[in-house]
């Protein structure tokens, strides 16, 4: 998934700040000048939930900014500061001082977010450092690259579960230089984004469709996306491509043939601008992974076909307006796109559209489009009329969940907006916890003790029904709106659902079926009131112990980088490690960790990456090698996983895997890694893909089929009942085995 600790990508907590005014002065960043312990100014303002104050307890001075968390820590804080970014460079740093105490269940640190067309394009934390307990002040500090398309930068000190925070002494560079000495540059605006004709409406609107219509339109969908990321004119900044659709469908959509189709479309073309003969442009080389798929384009009649084909073979080569890749890792940034979040339910013009950008997304993007189940070509047409006849602002987002479903990525799911999803999902919650097991739904945990008890459910009890409905049948109505890799971990996301309900109390029929099936009515409450938590349950523990029998054990859930050093001195006469990856890791370890595990520079990973001077094609990259640390492990080591284990997770797993003496335990993982690329699309909507393709050094797959592991053993309802880790218990049989 990353080369190194600098590319980690943060996927649970990404904030979304609001817009705020800026004062004149250059930059305050400390708070000497804060006149009202309970009020912010001088550009700073609060973001989140917890309480922000100004405190005598600072690191210069008299003053600094605290977070206070709440009782139940389950929020966030942040005190914040809004930059404009009219300043060019390479690299932005944030330093800052801290202090913090009883943090729990969280993390403290800095934040820093550079921010363009909405959009966050760089962004750091500090959750991968896991810095919690009691600190006294110190300095630290984040640094990521900048990106060109810079508009604002977001500096902040957070705070996330229990405890309190205090910040201090904040210096923001670039390039090494202090901003508040840097001189302000007027930056380029391209001709795209003066371009507001559309801002609050399309003014398109779509009678019934017949099937002459649909094909039209996935006609002009496919063209459109096919210039979007081909033609010179539009690659500069030149148009704003939304808006220009919305300028042509009216003509178009009252189209009365093929050929006068054609002709409009011909003449679209032309009226981009001359495009010169491009003397850099390659074709397709014949030992490529994948090849750009233009056969749609061959199909076409003579005239139009050969303008298209003229405008791909002279197609752009330097910087594209609407796309880029990311620094290093090669994932690709859909830049300059918006999101329309004032219109949440889009009209029609808005809705085609969030269909055509998604699709040619993925279309041109998309590593892993051959792996899908059905033909992506085939979707277009299909969701045409699902997109154009969505009602309401919920049957809009469960069209476009539903398309998302389509690419079989865990990694894609719609992460921001869908507010009418989740309440059609249920806004009450239970008290339990349940996960399939043994292809049953099964209570494995209490979200909240006491009323978990108080329902009468025990851990292990299976449940059938939900208001009288079969498990199955409602697993089966639901999947479309699920998206995942594989089933397992599919399942994962339908059972922390299948319970809510906006009702305050669900009849569940539960115990063995046609045997001893009790009904029971559940009572349901609020998110906030019963704890609850998605996949796995949040831990503070300590990342490694000893076991019985002389092993060590290490959950990467919440592992620091400063126990890396630690765990190689406590566990290196050790009879085995075993290392917990059914969970997310709190710290990017695959170089860290796994170098302690290879006696020699070992490969375990590749890529394939996206060219942006062709899109579609996708290319191996060179294996990436796992150094020794000059002094391996040499007992055996078990890595344990499931369908928890996701993104990092899978690709930390393959890292540990290319040890001498590893052994994976457990089933199927989450089969999604690779950095992800967030999408944004019309009604205030988010989604991801990943964003590189992710394979061992022989080419073998990783995307949907997650990490397999070399020995099966799953929970057993028998065991969830009897409280045992089986996971655990095989890791340590197979250690001691002689």
């Amino acid at each position: 998934m990353l080369k190194n600790k600098k590319f980690l990508i943060l996927f649970a907590f990404i904030i979304a700040f609001p817009s705020c005014a800026q004062r004149s002065e250059k930059f305050n960043l400390g708070f000497e000048n804060q006149t009202n312990r309970d009020e912010l100014a001088d550009g700073w303002f609060k973001w989140g939930d917890y309480e922000l104050t100004i405190t005598a307890s600072a690191h210069s001075g008299k003053k600094s900014g605290k977070i206070t968390s709440d009782q139940s820590g389950s929020s966030f804080g942040s005190i914040a500061y809004k930059i404009p970014a009219n300043y060019e460079g390479k690299t932005i740093s944030l330093e800052g001082f801290m202090k913090i105490k009883n943090v729990q269940n969280g993390f403290a640190g800095l934040l820093l977010r550079v921010d363009g067309n909405g959009t966050p394009l760089a962004f750091d934390n500090m959750q991968n450092r896991q810095i919690s307990g009691t600190q006294d002040w110190k300095k630290y500090s984040i640094t990521l690259n900048y990106p060109k398309e810079a508009e604002n930068i977001f500096i902040a000190g957070i705070l996330k579960g229990k405890g309190e925070a205090w910040f201090d002494d904040f210096v923001l560079t670039i390039d090494g230089k202090d901003v508040r000495t840097l001189k302000e540059i007027k930056k380029e605006v391209s001709k795209a984004q003066l371009d507001k004709t559309f801002d609050n409406g399309s003014l398109i609107g779509f009678a019934d469709l017949t099937t002459s219509d649909i094909k039209n339109l996935e006609l002009l969908g496919r063209v459109w996306g096919f210039l979007k990321y081909h033609h010179p004119e539009i690659a500069k900044g030149n148009y704003n491509w939304d808006y220009e659709l919305f300028r042509f469908l009216p003509k178009y959509i009252s189209v009365q043939n093929n050929t006068k189709r054609n002709m409009l479309l011909i003449d679209w073309i032309d009226a981009l601008g001359k495009i010169k003969k491009c003397r850099t442009c390659k074709r397709t080389g014949k030992r490529v992974f994948i090849k750009p798929d233009l056969e749609w384009i061959h199909d076409q009649e003579a005239e139009l076909k050969n303008k298209l084909l003229f405008v791909y073979n002279n197609r752009s080569q330097g910087e594209q307006y609407y796309i880029r890749m990311a620094p290093d890792v090669g994932n690709p940034i859909f830049r300059n796109e918006h999101s329309s979040s004032n219109m949440p339910y889009p009209d029609d013009g808005f809705r085609l559209l969030a269909l055509y950008r998604y699709w040619n997304m993925i279309n041109y993007f998309f590593p892993y489009k051959y792996l899908m189940d059905e033909n992506w070509n085939k979707k277009l047409s299909e969701y045409i009329p699902q997109f154009l006849k969505a009602k309401n602002e919920l049957e809009y987002e469960l069209a476009v969940l539903q398309i998302i479903g389509e690419v079989q990525d865990t990694h894609a799911n719609l992460w921001s907006g869908g507010n009418k999803i989740d309440e059609w999902k249920g806004v009450n919650y239970p008290p339990v916890h349940v996960r399939f097991i043994e292809d049953q739904l099964v209570v494995t945990d209490y979200y909240n003790q006491e009323l978990g008890l108080d329902t009468g459910l025990k851990i292990g009890d299976v449940i059938l029904k939900i208001g009288g409905q079969p498990i199955p049948e409602m697993v089966k109505e639901r999947s479309k709106y699920y998206p995942a890799s594989n089933v397992p971990t599919q399942l994962r996301g339908i059972s922390a659902d299948l319970l809510r309900s906006n009702s305050k109390t669900i009849e569940i029929q539960y115990g063995e079926e046609g045997l001893n099936e009790r009904t029971k009515t559940l009572k349901l409450y609020p998110k906030d009131s019963v704890g609850v938590y998605r996949w796995y349950r949040k831990d503070d523990r300590p990342s490694f112990k000893m076991l019985e029998n002389n092993i060590g054990y290490i959950t990467l859930q919440t592992i620091k980088e400063n126990d890396i050093s630690q765990i190689k001195n406590t566990f290196r006469n050790t009879r085995g490690i075993v290392i917990d990856i059914r969970n997310y890791p709190s710290t990017f370890v695959p170089f860290s960790l796994g170098s302690y595990f290879v006696s020699s520079s070992t490969p375990f990973v590749k890529f394939t990456k996206v060219s942006t001077t062709n899109p579609g094609e996708f290319n191996f990259t060179d294996n990436l090698y796992i150094p020794s640390d000059g002094r391996t492990y040499t007992g055996k080591v078990v890595v344990l996983v499931n369908e928890l284990s996701q993104s990092q997770a899978e690709y930390t797993a393959m890292a540990f895997r290319a040890g001498q003496n590893t052994t994976i335990i457990g089933s199927t993982t989450a089969g999604a890694d690779g950095n992800v690329s967030r999408i944004l699309l019309p009604g205030g909507l988010t989604t991801m893909i990943s964003g590189i393709g992710i394979y061992y050094p022989n080419g073998k797959k990783t995307q949907r089929i997650g990490i397999v592991p070399d020995v099966e053993i799953k929970p057993t309802i028998n065991g969830i009942k009897n409280g045992k880790d089986e996971l655990l218990e095989k890791a340590i049989e197979i250690i001691l085995q002689e």
